[in-house]
């Protein structure tokens, strides 16, 4: 059996429960300003990783507690040069804004407006809101970007629109909502600022790189080929060849112990002649899986319009009746049949906001109002199949229990081509039968591992390709912690 992840994944939490959970940690002997101070190392850490010793960082500072975190970050960024502006009034507040724009800052840290925020700003905090905005100067917010209502996930009149959020503690609902995201930017999470153990509980949470510190587990010594599964994909037609072949090379980075593609027979030479780690055949209709076959990919590159008409009907039968785990990715997703599948089966879909809008036939932006619910809608129909629901924040959950939020991945991942990779790097971990006993762990940490390898290449220069991606998946063991 394979060890579970020992690093719980964070919920996801209203204004009022982190209110609560403040106020249990007051009850048990512990101070805000502990918890200030604690914050204040966070913040100061992640500020100098967006800026160089001597860069010139505007603070503002409001009146609350989101401001004395703020100013603590002041006190310890003593390698760079810091001005602190304490906002009371917006009048005052803008022209000393508008006086340093000249210089100009590096990089600002808001601390203007916390999480209490739920009332529209009066119109001179959104006039130096607005400037801020135009200023283009990368924002680092602490908590909430500021003027955004942290459980609606809405501006109260007007928000900073933040490159970076560390919110603290855990994520407040409204700044997962696809409303919120041009405000929030990139959002980060603080889960260790000096509070008691979160006393709340939720079926939605938000994925840490220290849920997979063990994990997977280590390879016994004496294992073979046959230990770590045989990975069937079906793959490939005239067109999309190199879809098959980038699928192809995402399983082989998880490192299952055989990995055959079956391909259309017009694209089995340039398919074939691309790999040498993989065994590549024509595909034959009525053909037999291989005894040691362990999981089956299919829909990578089958997206050519003479497919024969018995490959999508075998597809459908395999998904239905096979006991072992199935991934259906692109073309094929509009056929796989609703309806139920063999018990305790391991069956994976995972569809882009686009697809699953196609599926619930629903407009996408239905689908990206309420990601959550899309994806248990889609699980329902679909035997309670897991659901990777692509896109900004990538959801992996089913109709019921756990939906988890992944926390890696940055926009440079919108690439054709990084879906197939996707596709056959989680098929390549689930065909591997230690891993297979705890598929929800499998599947997170596949989707997590492909957004990290992301942050990685973006963090060395921006015109990375797809194949770079290839060369950076599965080598990243943690992420950057920001204490």
């Amino acid at each position: 059996m394979v060890a579970s992840n020992q690093a719980m994944p964070v919920p996801v939490i209203s204004v009022a429960q982190m209110r609560d959970w403040e106020k249990t940690t007051w009850a048990a002997g512990r101070t805000p300003t502990q918890v200030i101070s604690r914050v204040g190392h966070i913040v100061t850490s992640r500020a100098k990783q967006l800026t160089r010793p001597g860069d010139l960082i505007l603070i503002l500072a409001g009146k609350g507690h989101n401001g004395d975190d703020a100013r603590q970050t002041g006190q310890n960024l003593s390698d760079r040069e810091v001005t602190l502006l304490n906002l009371a009034n917006p009048e005052t507040a803008l022209k000393e804004f508008n006086s340093l724009l000249s210089l100009p800052p590096v990089l600002i840290i808001d601390g203007l407006f916390g999480i209490g925020l739920n009332r529209p700003l009066e119109g001179a905090w959104v006039k130096l809101i607005d400037k801020v905005n135009r200023s283009r100067i990368p924002v680092l917010s602490i908590d909430v970007p500021s003027g955004l209502n942290a459980d609606a996930g809405e501006p109260e009149g007007a928000a900073i629109r933040a490159t970076v959020t560390l919110t603290l503690g855990a994520p407040k609902k409204g700044l997962l909502k696809s409303s919120a995201w041009p405000f929030v930017g990139r959002l980060e999470v603080a889960p260790d600022i000096g509070l008691v153990p979160c006393p709340q509980e939720g079926e939605v949470q938000w994925t840490l790189p220290e849920d997979f510190d063990n994990f997977p587990p280590s390879r016994p010594v004496d294992g073979h080929k046959g230990t770590f599964g045989h990975l069937v994909g079906v793959a490939g037609s005239l067109g999309y060849h190199g879809a098959a072949v980038l699928a192809a090379h995402g399983a082989l980075r998880a490192q299952a112990g055989l990995i055959s593609l079956l391909v259309q027979n017009d694209v089995y030479q340039p398919i074939a002649s691309q790999l040498q780690s993989a065994m590549v055949r024509p595909w034959r209709p009525g053909m037999k899986l291989p005894d040691s076959c362990s999981a089956v990919l299919f829909g990578p590159g089958l997206a050519a319009n003479d497919l024969p008409a018995n490959l999508k009907s075998e597809l459908r039968h395999v998904w239905r009746e096979l006991p072992l785990p199935v991934i259906a990715d692109a073309s094929a997703l509009d056929w796989i049949p609703t309806g139920t599948t063999p018990a305790k089966s391991i069956r994976v879909m995972t569809p882009h906001p686009g697809e699953a809008a196609r599926l619930l036939k629903v407009k996408t932006t239905a689908i990206q109002s309420d990601r959550p619910a899309a994806l248990r809608k889609l699980s329902k129909q679909y035997g309670n199949c897991w659901v990777v629901l692509k896109g900004h924040q990538t959801l992996v959950g089913r109709s019921k229990g756990d939906v988890f939020f992944n926390s890696s991945g940055n926009p440079f991942l919108a690439q054709g081509g990084s879906g197939d990779v996707l596709a056959g790097y989680l098929s390549g971990l689930l065909a591997q039968p230690q891993l297979q006993a705890d598929p929800t762990t499998t599947i997170r940490y596949g989707v997590w591992q492909h957004g990290a390898a992301a942050d990685l290449l973006s963090s060395e220069r921006t015109n990375w390709t797809i194949e770079n991606l290839l060369e950076a998946l599965g080598n990243r063991k943690k992420a950057r912690r920001q204490d």
